[in-house]
This record gives structure tokens, C-alpha cells and sequence, in this order.
């Protein structure tokens, strides 16, 4: 069995995982190409939890082994949130992306600058035995109180990388799959990867 499933529904995690694992020489499944429609609850109490659930969830439902993450935003002044909540950050339901960036800014205004930041990412991938190995990524830059950037998803365009004077949103496909915290964790998964397809 040569396939490994994307577990995720977010369409920008899809094409970050296709990308950043194009060169593998696994071939990489979408939840769509096989009609799966599943939601996984993300409430557990660290990125590892989460991560995990998610990829053994996926990888019961398909019958393949399945990759799946959970990342967050951890700003300093913030004492490290929204961290684990930060796809649900907003005083609203149904909030989009844009909500959660000015929900996040609106909270940042009366702190001192830099607001240093980081994003983390945790990448678990389970067996069809239920087995999860985990890898890890990060990448540091700080929140900027201006959008720029029209790349990317959820906070890019306020994440700003001093030593390319860019937001994560005004990078490309290949530069941000050199260093974000996505790239960073799936590089340190390859080895596993590779392991578990036997390349």
C-alpha cells in the first residue's frame, strides 16, 4: 500500500502537504479523491492530542495511513494563546479568518511592540494498527497590525518574518515550504515516512 490520506478538511493544509510531499514518491490521497467526509473533534489539551485523534480517525475510516496536524499562533504578550484555539479564536460563532485576525489585534492594541510570536505545528501520522509517530515544526516572526499579503490562510497576513521583511502571506509556495512551521514539521516526519512506505 502505497497511498498515504491528508487528513484534513482545510483546503490550504491540502496543498501545503501536496507540495511539501510531492517528492517523496508516496502518493498522497485527499479525503474528496475517496468521498470521505469526516470531522474530528479537536479538544484535547495539546497539538499532539489533537494531531493524533485526527490521524487515527482518518486512518480507520479509510483504511490507509493517514497524516494529520494540529497548529496554532503563540503570541508572547498573550501569555502564549490562542496556542491551541487558534482556528476558534473569536468572541463569535462562525467567524472566518479575517474575524480571528481582528479579534487577535483588537487584544494586541495596548501591548508594548514587537508582539513576538511563533507558529507551531505538530504532524502525527498513524498506522492502520492504530500507531501514532509524531514530528514537529516551528517558525518565529512576530504580529504586525497591518494585513499584507493576499497568500496563504488563517494568520499569514499578519505574521511577519523580520529577516525577509514579509508576512507568511506575501511568500510563495516555495518559500513558505522552506520555512514555515508546516515544512519544518513534515521534513522532520520524512524520515518516518519513509520508514513506514519502505522508501
Amino acid at each position: 500500500m502505497n497511498k498515504l490520506l491528508i487528513a484534513t478538511n482545510n483546503n490550504g493544509k491540502i496543498l501545503e502537504f501536496q507540495d511539501l510531499l510531492k517528492d517523496s514518491g508516496i502518493e498522497l490521497v485527499t479525503p474528496g479523491q475517496i468521498n470521505l467526509e469526516l470531522e474530528v473533534e479537536e479538544d484535547g489539551p495539546t497539538y499532539a492530542e489533537n494531531a493524533g485523534r485526527k490521524a487515527i480517525a482518518f486512518a480507520q475510516a479509510s483504511g490507509l495511513i493517514s497524516l494529520a496536524d494540529d497548529s496554532g499562533l503563540e503570541v508572547d504578550a498573550l501569555d502564549g494563546a490562542p496556542g491551541l484555539y487558534s482556528a476558534r479564536y473569536s468572541p463569535k460563532p462562525g467567524a472566518k479568518d479575517a474575524d480571528r485576525r481582528a479579534f487577535l489585534l483588537e487584544n494586541l492594541k495596548d501591548k508594548p511592540r514587537p508582539w513576538t510570536a511563533h507558529f507551531h505545528a505538530t504532524v502525527a501520522i498513524a498506522s492502520l494498527l492504530g500507531e501514532v509517530q509524531l514530528a514537529e515544526g516551528n517558525c518565529f516572526g512576530e504580529i504586525i497590525p497591518e494585513e499584507r499579503g493576499t497568500g496563504g490562510f488563517g494568520y499569514d497576513p499578519i505574521f511577519f518574518i523580520p529577516e525577509l521583511g514579509k508576512t507568511m502571506a506575501e511568500l510563495d509556495m516555495d518559500e513558505k515550504n522552506r520555512l514555515s512551521h508546516r515544512a519544518r514539521a513534515a521534513m522532520n516526519a520524512m524520515p518516518i515516512l519513509k520508514k513506514l512506505f519502505g522508501k
